[in-house]
């Protein structure tokens, strides 16, 4: 398969820095996560044509079903590793193997609570008022430093949540003096617990005293030829540097495309971007889909502090549009859309209100007081209807977005503008995206803003038209098989619903039924020889082929 023209503009974009991968298909799900030291290098192997004809066929297969890519870009190797790992998890990529598992990074944990708090090992983190530091790619790194910061801090390596003196007797930190042994009393908690705050600062990275003192010593063994010893150091050191170095938490992403490492702040980039007075909580897109005018469709994807909100997505039948009218289809996906919103918030204020009076009346309130309650509530329901100036709106529906994203360019977006201008909804901030050079439209400007190909606010953007062209194309595809399964059977006469199902379970498809002779049709539970032949004689003329 040729790569496509939009993999060809990624690839000329990819940065020669570390991160994360991922190979979409042509539906935009993600089939392969993978990590890079180096992006551009790394990704552009995929694409050489000596590797594509290569004997690897399953490398073959991968190649043949990417139609499109993304990347995210990160500090370092480890983080990089961290990201991908917690993605193919999440995701589960048919052509990832490894990481697929339910296996997870080491992290280190301690409750400060406990009467003597001590370092464990963990691979899962709970609510249960622990600190929890990590995780770390380098387990052994990681169990070295936990050994050394034992022995620099004085802490304790036993297992018993409150050891005793009995079990001082048999404890091999105590006795090698690795541990100031709160436990016989050789320092009190308030003590030790400064050792452990001392600990966990040192896990927060303020290790450079340490770090500089262990290389004074590595120099010094080397210096009076103790070569093992200075090599111990410097293993030491360098697994100090690994465990502490700074890395990014990567919070939990839906299972389903599209995917963002961080997307809060691309959140707020988009509304630094687009000059709006606060980041979007709530954004709507909206796109269409149709065959040539036909089975005209709308889709209306909504994304919550830049993730996803899947159960406010909503799926529209375009009604009153004659032929192939996208901008007349867009302006009825809004209206529908937003005249619906207002209905509902309107019959909400209706309920409140009754309830409200019918409360007043069962109380010896002040009977001015009560008036002014229920006009005050009245006058609510009348903003939520649009009734009233368009200034408080959004504050009492609370369902409206912060932000609208319309598939399209000038003719999308100022159909969609007239729209809420109708229902008195101007004052939502709107804007087009145009897919082929990512131009952003605004109402009442002429001119275009295109942001970075590397932006924030650009991804976020691009991943809410995407996730609209996927939901619309995706109703469009089911409308389309409906329709093909439908529609030969439906006109033959006297067949009903249940003698349909039991041909289409047997041959599977119209065009099998159609190949089928009559002794085949007989077979089907309801079926005799007399409608199998009238059947194959309805098919066969359909297709005008003369009966033989």
């Amino acid at each position: 398969m040729p790569t496509t023209e939009q993999v060809r503009k990624k690839l000329a974009d990819l940065p020669h820095r570390p991160g994360v991968y991922l190979m979409k298909d042509r539906f935009g799900t993600v089939i392969y996560v993978g990590k890079a030291r180096d992006l551009r290098k790394r990704v552009m192997t995929y694409f050489q044509p000596s590797r594509r004809m290569g004997w690897d066929l399953k490398f073959r297969a991968l190649t043949d079903s990417i139609h499109d890519l993304d990347v995210h870009v990160v500090k370092s190797e480890p983080e990089a590793l961290l990201l991908e790992s917690k993605l193919v998890k999440e995701l589960q990529p048919k052509f990832n193997i490894d990481l697929r598992d339910d296996k997870r990074f080491l992290m280190l944990k301690v409750n400060l609570r406990d009467p003597i708090p001590r370092f464990t090992l963990t691979r899962l983190r709970t609510d249960d008022g622990s600190r929890y530091f990590g995780p770390f790619p380098n387990s052994g790194a990681l169990r070295n430093t936990l050994a050394m910061m034992r022995r620099q801090f004085n802490l304790r390596g036993c297992r018993p949540l409150t050891p005793t003196a009995q079990d001082y007797k048999h404890c091999l930190y105590g006795n090698l003096k690795w541990c100031t042994a709160p436990c016989i009393g050789n320092v009190t908690h308030e003590q030790y617990l400064e050792q452990v705050q001392a600990a966990c600062s040192f896990l927060d990275g303020q290790c450079g005293e340490l770090s500089e003192q262990l290389e004074a010593e590595m120099r010094k063994a080397a210096a009076a030829q103790q070569y093992e010893k200075a090599a111990d150091l410097r293993d030491a050191i360098t697994a100090l540097k690994q465990t502490t170095a700074k890395t990014t938490r990567f919070e939990r992403t839906p299972w389903n495309v599209p995917v963002a490492a961080m997307p809060e702040r691309d959140n707020l980039d988009l509304g630094k971007a687009l000059g709006l007075p606060a980041p979007p909580v709530r954004i709507e897109g909206f796109d269409i889909s149709n065959i040539s005018g036909t089975l005209k469709v709308a889709s209306v994807v909504a994304f919550r502090n830049g993730r996803p909100d899947r159960a406010n997505y909503r799926r529209l039948r375009i009604k009153d549009v004659e032929g192939q009218d996208d901008f007349a289809c867009i302006a009825e996906a809004v209206r529908r859309r937003y005249a619906r919103l207002l209905k509902e918030s309107s019959e909400r204020g209706t309920r409140n209100a009754e309830e409200t009076e019918r409360g007043t009346r069962n109380t010896d309130d002040d009977a001015e007081a009560r008036t002014a309650i229920v006009e005050e509530l009245r006058e609510l329901m009348a903003e939520a209807a649009g009734k009233r100036s368009t200034l408080n709106v959004q504050r009492s529906t609370s369902n409206l977005p912060d932000l609208i994203v319309i598939d399209g360019g000038k003719g999308q977006l100022g159909a969609a503008c007239e729209e809420l201008k109708k229902l008195g909804l101007e004052r939502i901030p709107i804007i087009g995206l145009a897919k082929e050079f990512e131009e952003i439209y605004r109402p009442g400007e002429t001119v275009s803003m295109r942001l970075d190909r590397d932006s924030n606010a650009l991804k976020l953007l691009q991943r809410i038209r995407d996730e609209s062209h996927r939901v619309a194309n995706s109703y469009n595809a089911q409308l389309r098989i409906k329709k093909i399964s439908e529609s030969l059977l439906d006109e033959f006469p006297g067949i009903g619903e249940a003698r349909k199902a039991a041909l289409l379970k047997k041959f599977g498809s119209i065009q099998r039924l159609r190949l089928a002779t009559v002794e085949q049709i007989a077979e089907v539970s309801g079926f005799g020889g007399k409608v199998a032949g009238e059947l194959k004689a309805f098919l066969l003329a359909r297709l005008d082929v003369p009966p033989q």
